[in-house]
């Protein structure tokens, strides 16, 4: 899925979307500000891979699993509140090749806030790291649209 309905959809109801990443590093950030007017909507992202930016920038409780969904929803939060804005998603989760802290590669998690709900989604995505990280990108996208859809303009 493509930011074409996020944009249209963000933009008709003036909302400001924000995304915090650990997982994918930037990725997402890249895919969504180039939709279309995202000047307008996009307030931007953080990119907190090391968990003492989570902690620190972001507000992620201390000694948390990083590959969670406690530290997925507070990674949305903190970004939504840190930017102010309407909606956002997070990141979080083992890319592989290899499995880390028992988690398998492909647990990945998507934190999600909104002004009124928190919440998360569990994926657990097959291949090579590459393609996790694209998988993890659409499926963001793919909640950030759902998510904007609900919300009232």
């Amino acid at each position: 899925m493509g930011t074409a309905e996020l944009s249209e959809i963000a933009a008709a109801k003036d909302l400001q979307v924000a995304v915090a990443e650990s997982l994918t590093a930037g990725l997402l950030a890249s895919a969504i500000g180039s939709g279309a007017g995202a000047r307008e909507w996009f307030r931007g992202g953080v990119v907190a891979y090391q968990t003492g930016v989570k902690n620190e920038v972001l507000g992620v409780d201390e000694h948390l699993d990083p590959c969670s969904p406690e530290v997925a929803r507070q990674l949305a939060v903190g970004v939504r509140d840190l930017l102010r804005a309407d909606l956002a998603v997070a990141t979080t989760g083992v890319g592989g090749p290899e499995g880390d802290d028992g988690h398998p590669p492909g647990e990945v998690y998507l934190g999600w806030a909104t002004a009124d709900a928190v919440g998360h989604r569990k994926l657990e995505l097959e291949g090579e790291p590459h393609e996790i990280l694209a998988a993890t990108v659409d499926a963001a996208v793919e909640l950030l649209t759902s998510l904007a859809r609900e919300i009232s303009a």
